[in-house]
């Protein structure tokens, strides 16, 4: 039942020993041959978080508009949060359309899950999300006057869903990329598309209302709003955002895993 509902979880699960393995293959070798290695997963958050407060907290004096008495760190910090949701999925995009043409070996001479592929590259981006949440989640207590509130433990369940539209991306646009090699260089100019389009540097609210008929629909902008309603800024959650963000998210994984089982069989005539 499990498999003919959603297919793609039980690829997953069957194949889980060999997605772990893959995924620390990918955190690995993106540190491969610096002298610090997995430390710049925390080195790099971290100065880009001190950069972020600098700039746009003391320089810029910002401001989102949101709880009253709002301080630099404040602004800053929800940048962050915003800048390490977008960068996850950006990632995500970014590395998709070269997984399959990259590894031709996995396609035409050995019996290899290629959905493992896209699987793990999310995977070794989650690794490195949840290293920028936390020193987020950390900069929250040391360096904001405010009590942490229960809403806090919305986090992980809205990161869930995004980690699902990130995993269809994977699978749709490495299946994609076997047979249009020019997709890669697009991808600069679609994530910085996504990027304006997040409410990254400003909140939701300040969109004007034509624009808003079009972007509410954005799972990226409305994953980034409730990520810091709820963790920055304590507030409620929004039901109907959340289930939408749902919806999208396994829908999209649906789909593109659907799309990469249906292009496979063609891999290796392109390769």
């Amino acid at each position: 039942m499990l498999r003919r509902l959603l297919p793609f979880s039980a690829d997953l699960w069957t194949h889980r020993e060999l997605l772990w393995q893959f995924t620390l293959r990918n955190v690995e070798l993106r540190h491969k041959g610096s002298h610090l290695g997995l430390i710049w997963s925390v080195l790099s958050p971290l100065l880009m978080l001190s950069l972020y407060v600098l700039v746009f907290g003391y320089i810029f004096g910002g401001s989102f508009g949101v709880v009253p008495h709002e301080t630099r760190a404040d602004y800053a910090l929800g940048i962050f949060f915003g800048l390490t949701l977008f960068q996850f999925v950006a990632e995500v995009m970014g590395v998709s359309p070269g997984l399959i043409v990259s590894n031709p070996n996995f396609v035409k001479k050995v019996v290899f899950p290629l959905e493992i592929l896209p699987a793990s590259s999310v995977g070794g981006a989650v690794f490195h999300l949840m290293i920028s949440l936390g020193l987020a989640l950390l900069s929250l207590v040391l360096f904001v006057d405010r009590p942490l509130t229960i809403e806090l433990l919305w986090l992980p369940v809205i990161i869930a869903p995004l980690i699902l539209l990130c995993m269809g991306i994977a699978w749709f646009f490495s299946a994609i990329g076997v047979f249009f090699r020019d997709l890669g260089q697009g991808m600069q100019f679609l994530t910085m598309a996504l990027m304006y389009s997040s409410a990254v540097f400003f909140p939701a609210s300040k969109i004007i209302h034509p624009v808003w008929i079009f972007l509410r629909f954005n799972p990226v902008l409305l994953a980034i709003e409730l990520a810091r309603n709820t963790a920055l800024w304590g507030q409620p959650v929004n039901y109907k955002h959340l289930a939408y963000l749902y919806a999208t998210g396994l829908a999209a994984c649906w789909l593109g895993h659907l799309a990469f089982r249906r292009m496979k069989p063609a891999f290796a005539d392109v390769l």
